[in-house]
């Protein structure tokens, strides 16, 4: 029997956040190695481990994955949530770009100077409700289904929740606008794996504050 998935990331969101979501969706337990102090990260890059020296990097099923993409792409394949045929893979595939797009802004607000952080808060949420809430609002209104691809739960699901969660912790009411975000939000929200990832002392990792934006400039010289 294979062992379980291990993740090589610092103790943070970032882009390793999203796989922990999928595999935890999923069902599928898996094991942390966190990149402590900039040795941690060398060490793996020396010894071959880091295809294009960076992480996220997941050992699952023999392998050593490298980019988040290609991981994501992986497990939802593997966990059957990658749509029956190419055509629903592609719809998965671009809801999962719109949402990929709007949380890469939320995830390198904490990075910005303090300056430019008000207005690029309030970019996010001009976004998010005019770009693309209202994209999978009109798609979950038109065909009158729990999912947004096949009637299935399937990765762009579980991408989209996280990013509703991820806007909802820059401002509370985001979705007063959008009552089948509302619903869809309740729905997958009880999904028995994802409830339980959603509960205080599971492996999602909590936003990032300024404590841990310094710690990362450390590790990566940013």
């Amino acid at each position: 029997m294979a062992g379980k998935p291990k993740l090589h990331y610092t103790k943070g969101r970032g882009k390793m956040e999203s796989i922990r979501w999928l595999l935890a969706a999923a069902g599928v337990e898996f094991e942390e190695q966190f990149i402590e102090k900039k040795e941690d990260l060398e060490k793996l890059r020396n010894d071959g481990s880091l295809l294009f020296q960076q992480v996220p990097m997941v050992e699952i099923d023999g392998m050593r994955m490298v980019q988040t993409r290609a991981i994501l792409s992986y497990i939802a394949a593997k966990y059957n949530l990658y749509g029956k045929d190419l055509k629903e893979r592609a719809w998965i595939d671009m809801y999962v770009e719109g949402t990929t797009d709007l949380m890469g802004m939320i995830m390198y607000l904490p990075f910005q100077p303090a300056d430019t952080k008000e207005k690029n808060l309030a970019l996010i949420i001009e976004r998010a409700t005019t770009r693309y809430f209202p994209v999978y609002e009109k798609a979950l209104k038109d065909h009158g289904q729990d999912y947004l691809v096949g009637n299935k739960l399937s990765w762009a699901d579980v991408h989209l929740l996280e990013a509703i969660l991820m806007v909802e912790e820059c401002k509370a009411d985001v979705l007063s606008a959008f009552p089948q975000l509302q619903a869809f939000k309740g729905r997958i929200s009880n999904i028995p794996t994802i409830k339980k990832f959603l509960q205080p002392g599971s492996q999602r990792k909590p936003p990032t504050d300024e404590k841990f934006v310094a710690f990362v400039r450390t590790i990566f010289n940013i």
